[in-house]
């Protein structure tokens, strides 16, 4: 597992390429996966602010189109000073590819502030366990 400093440099310049002239509420993301390979995505905003994908969704679409399904840690920036938790849509987006052991760190672009599980984040998940009989 690498380091989740490390995992914050990443995130943070991703956090750079984010689309966001609408909120200018940047964020960025990189997930570690099980095969240790790197994804990192930011927020892509849109006018019809519907359509505007989360930093998570977009590093999770791309980890999964390259054929990777387990998310092993993720660590989520932002510029401002405070912390931003994952929406609920990223936490259930999040739990899709997590496992019990999956952690997500949160911080800002001074560094890390909290490590949470995906347990925390969404108890009593809706997924796959619920439709898999």
């Amino acid at each position: 597992m690498i380091d989740k400093m490390e995992l914050f440099k990443h995130a943070i310049g991703a956090m750079k390429n984010a689309y966001a002239p609408y909120s200018k509420f940047h964020v960025g993301t990189c997930i570690e996966t099980e095969s240790g390979k790197l994804y990192s995505g930011c927020n892509v905003e849109n006018a019809a602010y519907g359509l505007t994908i989360c930093a998570e969704a977009c590093a999770i679409s791309k980890m999964a189109s390259e054929g990777e399904r387990q998310i092993k840690q993720i660590a989520v920036v932002i510029t401002e000073p405070d912390v931003a938790m994952p929406c609920g849509a990223c936490r259930q987006y999040i739990f899709e590819f997590s496992t019990a052991e999956t952690v997500i760190h949160v911080g800002n672009t001074s560094g890390y502030k909290n490590t949470f599980s995906i347990t925390e984040l969404l108890p009593h998940a809706f997924g796959k366990h619920n439709l898999i009989k």
